[in-house]
């Protein structure tokens, strides 16, 4: 029995009368995603068409999930609001806190004790507001969504940017802020640029080495890291009816990685499948009696390109296995030319680690896929050259395939299980050497490969691949080994060719669990008292911002002129500082330490107008902070890049930096920022950005008229007493200019409580 029937009766309930005015409106045949999204207006059944990539439109999301690094500030900010308990079904998962060192049992134990307290914190908000809490062990959030809470046609959001693996079964979900959530979850719509469309047609079909990571990955080489920047990606063709449901939820995680809003697939027999087996029949009955709306029109799919903004296609029969990196997830080299760069490129060859797992690649199918590597491994003779860890992506699936013998053949080979976690994927990984920061190369089934996330070594080179591509490379430890075509020496001497893996999307006799890890919250929460120790170094309550003062900004200081990819990975890095992820003026310490300040070239080091001296970079603005001076960040290309969480924008924030002037930026960060009540601003010419000087003294003017498509004026104060003017621009419409003058959009909810 699935989780909320009743209210997935309710959802689709409004599909058809919905779904008809949409048509109307639009006066032309609909895309899934524009059913979804018109299906889901706050305003009820359209009464006119929506303009891609312009309008802000207000939703109304069917749920809300959020994981234990991001819950603590949405939780935090929740608490203000004036509610008593969330308005739509809503749950916490705690994924990201369990560091990854040993191996799964005594891993879980000991991040049980050391986040002891924010565990209770988490476990007793969910109680007190109606909130369902999976425990720590339950499993990786997106995967967890996957068994249990996503549905075909539903509207999610989640306080993770991999949020959109659940559009695996047709849901659109879309990776937010906390403030975002907190929005939801107090009952207020939430807004949202309607977006454009891409369409990927898939031919053929899926054999051999070749799996459903390869597609995503062949994606993110042609859209680059901020190609689906605006977009939603919707996935069609006989081609996508013949992957898993997995498979698709892998290839919508990814997603994340090209910038996308969210990635989705229409509902099918494959949907259907998963659906059933994981014990939701009553959901697949639902679907059936409206499943012409969970799929877009014939005639879009038979000339896509009249209903898509952009539209590519990739036939699956051709598709050759990828592996992408380093240090960037849309650097896509086929397998067959991988070998080449390596050389070419002086990458270290020799392989130290290969892990599997993370929300991306740890279902069934995929350590189905690569356990039948790895006994190919045991039978032949063939000893594992590099490290090999394998990461579960909940409870249920780890129980279910060590039941089904697949735990004991990793064993078996060497390889490690980990806790059903995040783990090294988000820098949880307490990895043995790394400090000493040599050269060297990984290889993950993960999504993001950005210099020093997975061990906190800028020279480790990792690269994605598919479980099945990592786990043949960890067996040959070298990179440049393909499986496809090249032989292994075994421990007799031998020549050894690997076969190609073999695998089942779903277990045959079934999933299995003996605990899951849910914990319902309580009825009636109103006498569940939250209690936060003021001492603690690892929550605290929050202060709410300063309104707007209701004057132009003068005077501001310079803070940094960040050069090249800046992800929210440098502007409030995870790792370690996941302990803090609840307490704002102490993970505020690692505000952009990161980023690479373009006058030296240097991390961390940036000059103190207040004394000419350099130091670092949180340290630099405490000082302006407590002398009421106000700052500037200024940024390159897609600034803000990479995961959603808001301490990228409440911690510049609470620091005093009053706006960020970048050359473009990626959407969720951008959003975090206006609901923060930051200026978010970009130069109107990207050539401006070299005008920024060191010691500048920044205006913003224009500030006493801010209003839609009207651009403010910046004013650069040079030491040596010239100055420049320039335009810049704004993507903040009448609500979002509130949320500025407010201080924060909470602000605005706690005035309407």
């Amino acid at each position: 029995m699935a989780f909320d029937i009743e209210m997935i009766k309710a959802v689709y309930a409004k599909y058809p009368s919905r779904i008809a005015a949409a048509r109307k409106a639009v006066g032309r045949p609909l895309t899934l995603t524009e059913k979804i999204l018109y299906a889901h207006l706050s305003e009820g059944e359209a009464k006119a068409a929506y303009e891609r990539g312009n309008s802000y439109v207000d939703f109304q999301p069917d749920r809300v999930a959020m994981q234990d690094a991001t819950a603590q500030m949405a939780l935090l900010q929740f608490m203000q609001a004036g509610r008593n308990q969330v308005a739509v079904p809503s749950t916490v998962h705690c994924d990201h806190l369990i560091q990854a060192e040993v191996g799964a049992v005594a891993d879980l134990t000991k991040a049980k004790d050391k986040n002891r307290e924010v565990y209770d914190f988490l476990a007793s908000v969910s109680n007190k507001y109606g909130i369902g809490f999976w425990k720590p062990g339950a499993g990786i959030i997106h995967q967890v969504v996957l068994e249990n809470y996503a549905f075909p046609g539903g509207m999610m959001i989640g306080t993770d940017s991999h949020t959109p693996n659940a559009g695996g079964l047709g849901m659109i979900a879309i990776g937010v802020g906390g403030a975002d959530a907190c929005d939801v979850m107090a009952g207020l719509p939430w807004e949202l640029k309607f977006p454009k469309l891409i369409g990927v047609k898939l031919t053929g079909k899926l054999s051999g080495w070749t799996s459903a990571k390869d597609v995503i990955l062949k994606v993110a080489g042609i859209l680059t890291v901020k190609g689906g920047t605006g977009a939603v990606v919707e996935y069609f063709g006989e081609g996508a009816n013949s992957l898993s449901a997995t498979g698709k939820g892998t290839i919508c995680n990814m997603g994340a990685e090209i910038g996308a809003t969210t990635s989705i697939f229409g509902y099918d027999e494959k949907t259907a499948a998963y659906l059933n087996g994981t014990d939701r029949a009553d959901i697949v009955a639902l679907a059936d009696e409206i499943k012409e709306h969970l799929n877009g029109d014939a005639e879009v799919y038979a000339s896509p390109e009249k209903y898509f903004d952009q539209v590519i296609e990739i036939n699956l029969s051709e598709l050759e296995p990828h592996v992408n990196g380093p240090f960037t997830p849309d650097l896509a080299w086929p397998l067959s030319k991988f070998a080449a760069a390596v050389k070419e490129n002086g990458w270290p060859a020799k392989l130290e680690v290969g892990l599997i797992g993370s929300c991306t690649n740890s279902s069934y199918e995929d350590i189905s896929r690569a356990a039948s590597l790895a006994q190919q491994a045991v039978d032949k003779k063939l000893v594992a050259k590099s490290e090999y860890t394998i990461t579960p992506g909940s409870e249920q699936v780890r129980f279910t395939v060590e039941r089904d013998g697949f735990l004991s053949i990793f064993d078996k080979m060497g390889g490690v299980v980990l806790a059903n976690a995040c783990g090294p994927c988000i820098g949880q990984w307490a990895r043995h050497g790394a400090e000493k920061q040599e050269k060297n190369s990984i290889i993950t089934s993960f999504n993001r490969n950005f210099a020093k996330r997975a061990d906190g070594n800028p020279n480790t080179h990792s690269f994605v691949a598919s479980p099945e591509i990592v786990t043949a490379m960890a067996i040959a430890g070298d990179l440049t080994f393909n499986p496809m075509t090249d032989t292994l020496t075994n421990e007799e001497g031998q020549q050894v060719k690997l076969e190609e893996p073999k695998g089942l999307e779903l277990p045959t006799i079934g999933f299995a669990v003996e605990d899951a890890g849910y914990q319902a919250p309580a009825e009636d929460g109103s006498g569940v008292n939250v209690i936060v120790d003021p001492q603690s170094e690892r929550l605290q309550l929050l202060e709410p911002f300063l309104p707007w003062e209701g004057t132009d900004l003068k005077g501001l200081k310079l803070l940094i002129k960040a050069k090249g990819k800046c992800t929210t990975d440098h502007i409030s890095m995870a790792g370690p500082w996941l302990r803090f992820r609840g307490h704002l003026d102490n993970i505020s310490n690692n505000m952009l330490i990161g980023a690479v300040n373009y006058f030296n070239e240097e991390t961390n080091k940036v000059k103190n107008q207040l004394t000419g001296e350099y130091g670092e970079v949180p340290a630099v603005q405490r000082q302006y902070k407590l002398h009421g001076t106000g700052s500037v960040v200024v940024g390159d290309e897609n600034y803000g890049e990479g995961s959603s969480r808001e301490h990228a924008a409440m911690e510049p924030r609470f620091l005093g930096v009053r706006a960020i002037l970048v050359k473009s930026f990626a959407r969720i960060h951008e959003t975090n920022l206006k609901k923060q009540g930051m200026l978010a601003l970009t130069f109107a010419n990207t050539e401006d950005y070299q005008l920024i000087q060191e010691d500048d003294s920044i205006d913003i003017v224009g500030l006493d008229s801010f209003a839609s498509g009207k651009q403010l004026t910046v004013v650069l104060n040079h030491a040596d007493g010239s100055k420049h003017e320039i335009k810049v621009n704004h993507t903040y419409n009448a609500g979002q200019i509130g949320w500025f003058k407010a201080g924060s959009a909470l602000n605005l909810i706690k005035g309407d409580a």
